[in-house]
């Protein structure tokens, strides 16, 4: 099982990996079988869950909820992200996809994830993407009343710039506890531009999403290079997939990452569990960032 860790100096505390849930509603599941699933990642010590408003056009925080109020006392075996900040057309009064950061869309979009989800607090609520007319002093009046409510027990982003996550840590009297970004073997560009250095610098760990880069690393053919190394390295390290090998690849990040899990297959789930205790060499996760980016180091 896996063991709990500190993501920030002055907490939470969460699972090394992350179920993530924007795809439920692909997962043609009852509510009953969505209790069955989150039990199951739950034994695994996978105790961490990531949803945001708007994923599956604004109904899988619901869905998620559904389950909530059959098993209620599965809540406190778990801790529960989300995010807010982005408007998609998927409602009719969005005649255009945009971002809202203003304080009365935070304070109602939370609201509305409370209870969504079926319950009376979150333990991190995240800004989903940089929005260009973003109000720090807004955003920090929205943290700072949903954090003295108890509403809201931790706050970060997603998706900010080192210069953005900077701006807005300076309007609050509490510590951003992550940045949420995508990192994967295919998207490498977080790894050089200050984004990683900087949760370093505070001894914040960064949640990393779409590690496997939406699919395309186990199905474009321009990835082909990338999956035989994988595999080469697979067997090197004695991994049973090369799912695992990727989380592993990025769990070994000296921010050290939480990768999201985006699958609602147990098998899955279960096999991306395993790639806690795999270790590989220095060589071993250059030669997987070489054969994905198609060149050596300078």
């Amino acid at each position: 099982m896996l063991e709990p860790q500190l993501i920030a100096p002055h907490g939470p505390t969460f699972s090394p990996l992350i179920m993530g849930y924007w795809r439920l509603m692909e997962w043609d599941m009852t509510p009953q079988q969505r209790v069955a699933f989150i039990e199951h990642h739950l034994a695994l010590g996978i105790t961490t869950v990531d949803h945001a408003d708007i994923y599956g056009e604004y109904r899988c925080e619901a869905a998620f909820g559904e389950a909530m109020k059959l098993a209620p006392a599965l809540r406190k075996q778990m801790q529960i992200v989300t995010k807010c900040g982005i408007a998609t057309r998927a409602k009719p009064e969005h005649h255009i996809g945009h971002y809202n950061t203003d304080k009365s869309h935070i304070l109602s979009s939370a609201e509305k994830s409370l209870s969504h989800l079926a319950t009376d607090y979150l333990d991190l609520l995240l800004i989903h993407r940089p929005d260009p007319l973003m109000d720090a002093d807004e955003v920090a009046e929205a943290f700072i009343a949903l954090h003295q409510s108890g509403k809201v027990l931790h706050f970060g982003v997603s998706n900010f710039t080192p210069t953005q996550l900077t701006l807005l840590q300076t309007r609050l009297p509490f510590s951003l506890v992550t940045n949420q970004l995508e990192i994967s073997p295919v998207q490498q560009s977080v790894l050089l531009d200050g984004s990683l250095d900087q949760c370093q610098q505070h001894r914040i760990r960064p949640m990393a999403w779409s590690c496997l880069g939406g699919g395309l690393l186990f199905s474009d053919p321009h990835y082909q290079p990338l999956r035989d190394e994988l595999e080469t390295v697979r067997q090197e390290i004695g991994a049973s997939s090369l799912e695992q090998v990727v989380y592993a690849w990025v769990m070994m990040l000296p921010s050290k990452p939480l990768p999201i899990i985006g699958s609602g297959k147990t098998q899955r789930v279960s096999e991306a569990a395993g790639a806690v205790q795999l270790k590989m060499n220095r060589q071993q996760w250059f030669r997987i960032r070489k054969a994905a980016l198609g060149y050596d180091v300078p």
